[in-house]
């Protein structure tokens, strides 16, 4: 996925002023102290200072490519002797600039801490080192019958989900990562190293730390090692596809499967523009076309038994609001073909215009307000003339806005950031939230504050405490 250009170092506003890997006084001595693991080569350092926002950056100062908690723990040792922000980077797949560095501040890099280092089969638990991919770990676990379904569909490290809460499509049954995160190790802004959590089911023993550091976007500690719940792999999966005169219809449908207590594992919801989209990029492939109407996706897990009664469930229900088309499939090949649509989201919609970057934003709300939230929304992309394709992750009322903009198109930006403004109110007003899983990052500033009002407060002296110097991924979540 690409992102509209970003503006220039000299645009964003440097922290430390004049500051570069020559005269920053932390780069000497974390070369000294932590050796060739202190990156100063240009290319280097602009690869590893963002992330794939369409937010301003800049160019860190050094990166440090940690293999070990030891080596973060000394990293932050020195950077808070010399008062040098630093900034946490693992797969670098955030889309609210969680991840942007600035001249000035040092990037911590945890992708090369990629150990698994314990699992725990009998107790459906593992413990991994913070740059561990999702992929990794599942491919580890296939052989115990195995694995870790939240988190979103790109293949992001642990370190990062933690940080950011992600969800992802399965978040539905399986749920985000604040309800599959154990225990934690994190190092604190002085360079101190805790320990949260741990592996028993539950526990009544003092504050819940791990939380507080779960969706902290590493503005608290950085995290660099999480210990993770599992789940056993479901004996058999199928997955089904229906199409809706409204949205109205389709989402009711969601609301009356979600009450009814159906497991349905994913059920995504995509608008009429996105099944435009998505049959216009079908003619590059193989995909056939589907109706261009608000269409469900879903996927069922369980026994052979156990999934047929879902869908019969799902199947009447859909029947009942006018859902036609309802096609199911249970070997590999037919749900891949089936979720095909899907998976071509994001490609599909940058095809819409040459050379387009896209901007993805997110917020939730009450699944009873989903089809209002949303059709509101289309209206106010229809009057402000972007392109923004609409998908959801219907089943805990998430969706998301693929702005699609032209290379150096400053009136569309502003525009699709006008619609952005207003999304995040209307899902405010309907006791939503600004994001489900994106995060905060710099992106979404304002945004946390008319969620949270006073309670941003309570955010700022918890930050205040844990990193008086505010040398912790600065500016992000909190002003």
């Amino acid at each position: 996925m690409s992102t509209p250009s970003a503006p220039a170092a000299d645009q964003v506003g440097d922290l430390r002023p004049g500051s570069g890997p020559g005269t920053n006084p932390a780069v000497a001595e974390l070369q000294q102290v932590l050796g060739g693991k202190v990156a100063v080569d240009p290319i280097v350092r602009a690869e590893r200072s963002r992330d794939r926002s369409h937010l301003p950056h800049g160019t860190a100062d050094a990166v440090v490519r940690c293999t070990s908690t030891h080596d973060v723990a000394a990293a932050a040792r020195i950077c808070a002797a010399h008062g040098v922000p630093m900034v946490p980077a693992g797969a670098g797949t955030g889309l609210e600039g969680g991840a942007n560095a600035r001249p000035g501040w040092v990037v911590i890099d945890l992708s090369p801490m990629d150990r698994i280092l314990r699992i725990g089969a009998a107790d459906l638990d593992a413990t991994v080192q913070a740059g561990v991919l999702k992929s990794r770990l599942n491919a580890a676990l296939q052989p115990h019958g195995l694995w870790f379904p939240a988190g979103p569909g790109v293949d992001a490290s642990f370190g990062g989900m933690a940080s950011t809460c992600a969800s992802g499509t399965m978040a539905v049954r399986y749920g985000t990562l604040r309800e599959n995160v154990l225990g934690l190790t994190v190092v604190l802004a002085g360079g101190e190293v805790i320990r949260t959590g741990g592996r028993a089911r539950k526990s009544a023993s003092g504050y819940d730390l791990t939380r507080l550091f779960v969706g902290a976007e590493g503005t608290l500690g950085i995290i660099t090692e999480v210990t993770v719940r599992l789940h056993g792999l479901p004996r058999a999966v199928s997955a089904a596809v229906c199409s809706f005169p409204t949205l109205q219809d389709a989402t009711l449908t969601v609301q009356e499967a979600v009450q009814a207590g159906i497991p349905v594992a994913r059920m995504e919801l995509l608008d009429e523009p996105m099944m435009a989209a998505i049959n216009a990029y079908a003619a590059t492939t193989s995909v056939t076309a589907l109706p261009e109407t608000a269409t469900l996706f879903l996927e069922f897990h369980g026994t052979p038994r156990s999934m047929a009664e879902q869908a019969g469930q799902l199947r009447a229900i859909a029947a009942a609001h006018g859902g036609t088309g309802f096609e199911s499939a249970g070997g590999p090949q037919e749900r891949e073909r089936l979720w095909q649509a899907r998976t071509d989201v994001l490609p599909a919609c940058q095809a819409l215009v040459p050379g387009a970057a896209t901007w993805s934003t997110d917020v939730c709300v009450p699944i009873s307000r989903l089809a209002e939230c949303i059709t509101a929304t289309q209206a106010d992309i229809a009057a402000s003339g972007v392109i923004a394709p609409i998908a959801g992750h219907a089943g805990d009322g998430n969706f998301h806005l693929a702005f699609v903009l032209a290379p150096g198109d400053g009136q569309a930006l502003a525009a699709a950031t006008a619609v952005n403004e207003r999304l995040v109110a209307r899902a405010l007003a309907m006791g939503g939230t600004c994001t489900g899983e994106h995060g905060i990052g710099t992106g979404k500033l304002a945004a946390l504050a008319a969620e949270h009002g006073p309670g941003v407060q309570v955010m700022a002296a918890i930050k205040a405490a844990l990193d008086p110097q505010q040398i912790m991924n600065p500016g992000k979540v909190l002003p």
